[in-house]
């Protein structure tokens, strides 16, 4: 495993060109310190939101539930954000390292993916709070920004880290997946945006750009995927703190199905009943083999993390790798059921989110604890006070 592999978890650290720890030379800067990595508590309770909308059993308080979320992600969000540009005008030269880190770079996909995942979670959950007109103008907005934002993570960070810096099989960690996630979360999140579009030839460049997103994100996470299953056969997995990033790979599987359901469900409104069958009947076929390769992979991950918590697994952000990609299992899962039908659909969909609920309160719980305490917010070299 890559050296410094909690993904500035439990503390941040300073990068070099290299991709090396360098300590920090003033202490008191150490609350700047805010790496991409903590754009994954903006899709961790964004997704919960969105989850939620999903659900094919909606009882009453569910849409209270998804609103509250829906409020919580737009406020990580900002408070993110804000301390990320804190971070950068305050410390560039670390602010610039991250990109250059072999563990960090991977976590700017967290980026892109909460810009749309707040704009989606508007769309379907903030619209009867701001109203539609508002919700839309919102989800167009973080849509295109994400969508473009997505692609260069997905071309240049595989790119720089991957090909160029030519990392070994057992470099392989899940958060190899982050950068190239983005796009298939753009196909669906323009799906959702199709569905709220009256049929013009917006909807059609809306509709195209998600199918040519869920191809560019198709084929970038196979080779990463494949390298990934190639480590997991060593019996290696890596240090106990990045364990819970074996959940990612839940993420282009679970995304994928919701993404091929949907766009299938929104198609008859925008291209000609032949293809639109031809997307539907993609999206049965694909979604049921992605959706079954998940769920084997939940019961993967979960031992996995079994075995590391009996032995030992410290709280770090990486955490939050329980949250988003269960909750795109549940988005699947709740697509599935409305594309194919069936009970086990609806039944594992609720099952997942009740789970994806109590896994987001424990990890937002330690989150806040740890931010309050400043363990969460300490770069390497900087004293504890």
């Amino acid at each position: 495993m890559v050296d410094m592999t909690t993904m500035t978890a439990t503390a941040g650290f300073a990068t070099t060109d290299r991709g090396t720890a360098a300590p920090v030379k003033n202490a008191q800067r150490r609350n700047s310190y805010v790496p991409p990595n903590w754009f994954a508590a903006v899709m961790g309770t964004g997704i919960v939101a969105i989850a939620a909308h999903s659900l094919p059993w909606q009882p009453v308080g569910l849409v209270v539930v998804a609103t509250v979320f829906w409020l919580l992600a737009c406020a990580v969000f900002a408070v993110v954000l804000v301390a990320t540009v804190r971070h950068w005008v305050r410390d560039p030269e670390v602010a610039r390292g991250h990109h250059d880190h072999r563990v960090v770079a991977h976590f700017y996909g967290a980026v892109p993916m909460a810009v749309m995942t707040v704009g989606t979670s508007t769309m379907v959950v903030g619209a009867t709070v701001i109203g539609r007109d508002l919700a839309l103008g919102i989800d167009v907005v973080c849509w295109i920004v994400g969508t473009v934002g997505g692609v260069i993570t997905a071309v240049v960070i595989p790119y720089r880290h991957l090909i160029i810096g030519r990392p070994t099989v057992g470099d392989a960690f899940g958060g190899w997946l982050m950068p190239v996630v983005p796009p298939m979360v753009s196909a669906s999140a323009a799906a959702v945006l199709t569905s709220q579009m009256s049929a013009s030839w917006a909807s059609h460049v809306v509709m195209g750009i998600g199918c040519a997103m869920f191809v560019v994100a198709a084929l970038a996470s196979l080779p990463i995927l494949a390298v990934l299953a190639a480590r997991l056969r060593t019996g290696d997995v890596g240090a106990a703190q990045m364990v819970p990033t074996w959940w990612i790979v839940l993420g282009p599987l679970g995304q994928s199905v919701t993404a091929a359901c949907l766009l299938a469900h929104v198609a008859p409104r925008v291209v000609a009943v032949p293809m639109a069958g031809t997307l539907h009947s993609f999206a049965v076929g694909y979604g049921l083999t992605a959706w079954v390769a998940a769920t084997l992979w939940i019961v993967v991950a979960a031992r996995l993390t079994a075995r590391t918590l009996r032995s030992g697994m410290p709280f770090a952000m990486t955490w939050w790798s329980f949250t988003f990609p269960l909750g795109t299992y549940v988005t699947g899962s709740s697509a599935l059921a409305l594309t194919v039908g069936g009970t086990v659909f609806e039944v594992v969909a609720v099952a997942g989110f009740t789970v994806l609920v109590v896994a987001w309160s424990v990890v937002a719980v330690r989150t806040v604890r740890g931010v309050v305490s400043g363990e969460l917010l300490l770069a390497p070299g900087a004293p504890v006070r």
